[in-house]
């Protein structure tokens, strides 16, 4: 199963199912979080801002492909726009797989090309208000 999302809300995590009835051994989740400092400079929140419709495709196509090219079950992505405080969940990732080493290598790879692939850029937000660009670094 796959679902993505991006949304302007605080986001909301994926529930985890109390039982198992296939062979999914290991559920992995990656919560991506705005940090306090962005190039090493204080900042008070990121700005996102994405390319509409395109972004929410492209993320789509991306799941898709992690799911055909990694032996992944499920994987459920929601990444906020908007202006995130420092804190606070921007990315939310959901993969679950038959073993934690296919499941690891698949999030590894599919946060990779997301910060490559989809049309989401961040502004960093300064605590005098101002903003500017800030690097979507792929590690």
């Amino acid at each position: 199963m796959i679902i993505t999302e991006i949304t302007e809300d605080k986001i909301k995590p994926f529930s985890s199912p109390d039982s198992n009835t296939d062979d999914t051994g290991a559920e992995l989740v990656f919560n991506g979080r705005v940090r306090n400092r962005e190039e090493g400079d204080e900042i008070i929140a990121l700005e996102y801002e994405h390319y509409e419709g395109m972004a929410e495709r492209e993320l789509n196509l991306l799941a898709r492909k992690t799911i055909k090219e990694f032996p992944v079950h499920d994987l459920f992505c929601r990444h906020r726009v908007g202006k995130v405080p420092v804190g606070e969940v921007v990315l939310h990732v959901v993969i679950r797989s038959k073993h934690r080493a296919e499941g690891l290598e698949a999030m590894a790879w599919f946060i990779s090309e997301l910060k490559k692939q989809v049309p989401i850029w961040k502004w960093a937000i300064l605590p005098d208000g101002s903003k500017r660009p800030s690097q979507c670094q792929s590690e």
